[in-house]
């Protein structure tokens, strides 16, 4: 498995925000989002160190993090994940957070050692959207996070148009987060206010307000 860092901070986003975690990110991504923030574990020439799911099982305990937040890139792209899963899930030790593109089909890593999922729907801002896999919503229940990471209010709109067709509010946990520097989140709670969204959450990149945005290994 090619992971290009791997690291103990809190969680910036999601349901687990301001708890430590352990993160392990992974090289590549079959996505080219115009937003994306970790552009450079993409790259084909990025460095990257070869681990097999057993050595990273052993990292993950030895950190004494109970959180564990696989991500990318995109992390279900790994051949060995399955395998990963197991390792980390098998004794209940672990909580483990898959953050995923929303491309990849979510079913073969829903057995017996299912993480939990959050899923990224791309919006039309992101110029990725015609790569959704939409039967995954489907599979998605109460522990697990759809997010729609917004850039302007086309991106709302389309936001609020999917959690209303596939009926994700109350399935699902789900957040608006916005492109860091693209829009205001003052206009997103506006946005949501409007349009009276019950159970959807505001999402700030938490990370990104305590360190430097840019900065990696956070």
């Amino acid at each position: 498995m090619k992971v290009v860092e791997k690291f103990v901070s809190i969680n910036g986003e999601g349901t687990r925000a301001g708890e430590l975690a352990v993160f392990v990110r992974f090289l590549g991504c079959n996505l080219h989002c115009g937003f994306c923030d970790t552009k450079w574990a993409n790259l084909p020439d990025c460095p990257y160190e070869e681990m097999t799911p057993r050595e990273i099982v052993s990292y993950v305990d030895k950190t004494g993090v109970t959180n564990v937040t696989l991500t990318g890139g995109e992390p279900l792209l790994q051949g060995e994940m399955e395998e990963l899963l197991g390792g980390l899930l098998k004794h209940g030790k672990h909580r483990v957070e898959i953050e995923t593109n929303g491309s990849v089909d979510l079913a073969p890593f829903c057995g017996e050692h299912r993480p939990v999922f959050t899923m990224d729907y791309k919006l039309p801002g992101s110029g990725c959207e015609e790569g959704m896999n939409t039967g995954n919503f489907a599979i998605l229940g109460p522990e697990d996070t759809v997010k729609f990471v917004c850039g302007s209010r086309e991106d709302l709109l389309r936001a609020k148009e999917i959690m209303e067709k596939y009926r994700l509010p109350g399935r699902c946990h789900v957040y608006l987060s916005p492109v860091f520097g693209a829009i205001a989140p003052a206009e997103m709670v506006e946005f949501m206010a409007e349009n009276r969204m019950n159970e959807v959450r505001l999402q700030i990149q938490m990370h990104k307000v305590i360190w430097d945005p840019e900065k990696r290994g956070v």
